[in-house]
């Protein structure tokens, strides 16, 4: 995943800066910087929730912006290279309305074309995976926030995509329901070959996954390096004044 000379306005207000960042295939990359930094901003481009205001983002080597001549890409070319990204959110926007095992067969129905059957013994796999294989016919309000985050990670997990985005996936979580979902996801990163973008304020979590974090400051990246590197070599003035808030929080 390639971020190019990324600029990015909503309104007047400026968020991204000139953004140029790189990912390898495989490679764990985490966000981090204040609120407002412009780090979720990213995510959103790449899931082309976002379009931005200047520059270019390939996945692969291929744009997700552009076609061949030039032009922005169709919404059914978008769709097809979009695919090869999932994303979790903070919130965990289950279908209320669906059970468990309803919510994660839904995709592989509809987007992969995959049998009730195949969506169905899938997802118990990826319900191990994330230890709710009993929880198959919940609904999400019999679940706690931790256990709906979970189902959210088997629920984008499912789908194969080789980049898994995940923004803040425990903000709205109190500690010891994060504590279970960043366990999947130390799982996930150890386990899997998914390359992983993650945007997180749990900074011991970044420092135990990441190959390599990336310190966000007004729109810009001010520093990276590996999890070593930035905590306790950090270069910036300003990459010490956040860290000392963030971990003397």
């Amino acid at each position: 995943m390639e971020f190019e000379r990324i600029s990015k306005f909503f309104g007047a207000h400026r968020v991204l800066v000139d953004l140029d960042l790189q990912v390898q295939p495989g490679e764990k990359v985490t966000l981090i910087g204040p609120s407002g930094s412009g780090k979720t901003t990213v995510l959103r481009l790449a899931m082309t929730l976002e379009k931005p205001t200047g520059g270019d983002i390939r996945i692969f080597g291929e744009s997700i912006l552009f076609d061949s001549a030039g032009k922005p890409l169709s919404t059914s070319q978008e769709a097809r290279i979009r695919r090869r990204c999932g994303m979790v959110f903070q919130q965990f926007n289950l279908f209320p309305h669906l059970t468990v095992l309803q919510n994660l067969v839904l995709a592989p129905t509809t987007v992969l074309r995959q049998s009730k059957e195949q969506a169905e013994n899938t997802a118990l796999e990826y319900l191990r995976m994330v230890g709710l294989e009993g929880k198959v016919h919940a609904y999400p309000a019999q679940l706690s926030g931790g256990q709906q985050q979970r189902i959210a990670i088997a629920r984008a997990l499912i789908l194969k995509p080789e980049i898994l985005l995940l923004d803040e996936i425990t903000s709205a979580l109190d500690p010891e329901l994060a504590g279970e979902v960043l366990d999947v996801v130390r799982g996930v990163a150890h386990e899997t070959k998914v390359t992983l973008l993650i945007v997180t304020h749990e900074m011991r979590f970044a420092r135990e996954v990441s190959d390599r974090i990336a310190v966000f400051d007004a729109g810009r990246i001010i520093e990276q390096g590996s999890p070593d590197k930035i905590f306790s070599y950090p270069e910036c003035d300003r990459t010490r004044a956040f860290l000392q808030s963030v971990l003397n929080h």
